[in-house]
């Protein structure tokens, strides 16, 4: 049975400091690697991975992500979200293990994806947990804490790397995930106690599988669009046009099951959609920087992994300082303004990206990361209190699985799409210039800056002015980059100011309800339980 409306757990603190503890231990995999991304691309230092073997790489493990949050969120409403939650831990420690050991690039992409099963598992649970122990008046503070944990986790992770490639082979950073959670799952055991939602909700397998089939087609088409520089090959619009086919099968099928997996009725709740886009924008902009600065910073400046990665420092802080000042924000200015404030301070930061040099001073860098972390910690918090209270209670476990699938579907496509649009436009930009190799050689060096710097490596001889040339394109690619990222971002503005609300409910739905425009309940009951 759901759990009654407004109910708090007397251990709901150090429940939720665990839950926190095993939030970290899954979303700092989503940026440890990005300083890696050069390291694995050496064939002797690491894989001998190509551009588009990186862009898979990085999202197999979103991708599979994504597509399973649905499920798992279901899943773990009805077995139990500590059951999910402990098998996705275990899942994610062991695909690590083999992602560590892993042979060649899709070794590491196929165990890559096993990581996404287990974090699948693991996030949607740790939501729906603290929407269960927590009260109403409570809930937003979490939330807030548990959001933050996300940006915080994302803005720690290159430094992490950086710091593990300095001392230790690239496979350091995925084993160091198994001691981690190792000590999620013996805290979890000792800690967190067993909820339910809905036990008799079905599992919507169908549409599961029309989702996966969907999103992989289409990132596959977009990536592969990248590799070759072109959409008109039937690589590309072939894999677009079956990914959008499957989608609006799936869009369908939800539509009409009884028991969807994404319920599309939610949709019709603006505080709730208008957060789901504010999410999905900001997560697509974060995740496509942290890509294109990796190599911005490793292979035109030729920073080091470590030095690479403590920029991200910047972007930790302004979490730290954000994060718990969000949910105060939100409950003085309401989540329209905050998230509104938060994607225009993203925004800017991508602006400010497209005035970077080859020589930029580093300290002049530093506010653009900064800019970037303080609007994501806006944002997050807000739009997941949004969320969050915009749904009923019991069905916690789905309406986290959606919040963080279209988070997960933002960086699949932050990466996929602003990587190919990366790559396309460098290859243009660099391509007279690869005249000087041999012909054989001209397409798989005109593929990403470091093919073209190992290509005139490997040439000898004077190769300055391809190597000049490589990285003035680069940097000129990272420009148009930046600037699409922003427009979305400013898109993603306009949405929260036209459909967030301008203050949050204070009472939960009552269990069943259909969600809708709630009037806010004043100060008088705040700290009442609802009926």
């Amino acid at each position: 049975m759901p759990p009654p409306l407004d109910t708090e757990h007397p251990r709901r603190w150090r429940i939720l400091a665990v839950l926190v503890c095993c939030l970290l231990s899954i979303i700092l995999d989503n940026t440890v690697l990005n300083v890696a991304l050069r390291t694995l691309t050496d064939p002797a230092r690491g894989l001998g991975a190509t551009h588009s073997e990186l862009e898979w790489i990085l999202s197999s493990y979103t991708l599979v992500f994504a597509a399973l949050l649905f499920t798992c969120g279901a899943a773990a409403d009805r077995f139990g979200r500590r059951r999910v939650l402990l098998l996705g831990l275990t899942v994610f420690g062991l695909a690590s293990l083999a992602s560590a050991y892993a042979a060649g690039p899709t070794a590491l992409i196929l165990s890559r994806a096993a990581m996404g099963v287990g974090a699948a598992a693991v996030m949607p649970s740790t939501l729906a947990v603290i929407a269960a122990v927590f009260p109403m008046r409570e809930r937003p503070k979490a939330i807030g804490i548990w959001a933050g944990a996300v940006g915080f986790a994302l803005a720690i992770g290159p430094v992490t790397g950086g710091l593990l490639l300095s001392w230790f082979w690239w496979g350091s950073i995925f084993l160091i995930n198994v001691p981690l959670v190792a000590g999620c799952v013996v805290a979890v055991l000792l800690v967190v106690p067993e909820t339910r939602g809905h036990p008799r909700r079905g599992l919507d397998l169908p549409g599961v599988g029309l989702s996966i089939v969907g999103l992989a087609a289409l990132v596959y088409g977009v990536i592969t669009g990248g590799r070759l520089g072109t959409l008109t090959d039937v690589r590309v619009w072939g894999p677009l046009l079956a990914g959008l086919a499957a989608l609006w099968l799936f869009v369908r099928h939800e539509r009409r099951t009884a028991q969807p997996a994404f319920e599309m009725s939610f949709l019709r709740e603006p505080a709730f959609s208008a957060a789901l886009v504010a999410v999905g924008f900001v997560s697509f902009a974060m995740l496509g920087f942290l890509f294109f600065s990796a190599f911005y910073l490793q292979s035109v400046r030729g920073y080091s992994p470590l030095r690479a990665g403590s920029f991200t420092l910047a972007l930790a802080a302004a979490n730290i300082i954000i994060g718990p000042l969000s949910s105060v924000a939100v409950r003085r200015y309401g989540p329209r303004a905050v998230c509104a404030a938060g994607l225009f301070s993203v925004a800017a930061a991508l602006i400010g990206v497209a005035l970077v040099r080859q020589q930029t001073p580093p300290w002049a860098l530093l506010p653009m990361f900064a800019l970037l972390g303080g609007g994501m910690a806006a944002v997050m918090p807000a739009a997941s209190m949004s969320i969050m209270t915009a749904i009923p209670r019991e069905k916690a476990g789905v309406s986290s699985a959606m919040n963080n699938t279209v988070r997960q579907l933002g960086s699949v496509l932050g990466v996929a799409v602003l990587g190919s649009v990366l790559a396309s436009r460098y290859r243009a930009g660099v391509s007279d210039e690869l005249a000087v190799l041999p012909t054989a050689a001209r397409h798989a060096a005109g593929e990403s800056l470091d093919a073209t710097l190992a290509a005139a490596a490997a040439r000898g001889g004077d190769t300055d002015a391809l190597v000049s040339a490589a990285r003035t394109a680069f940097v000129d690619a990272m420009h148009l980059t930046a600037l699409l990222a922003a427009l979305l971002a400013l898109a993603g503005a306009v949405v929260a100011l036209r459909g967030l609300p301008r203050t949050l409910p204070t009472r939960d739905l009552p269990a069943g309800a259909a969600p809708g425009p709630r009037r806010p309940v004043r100060s008088a009951v705040e700290s009442s339980p609802a009926p």
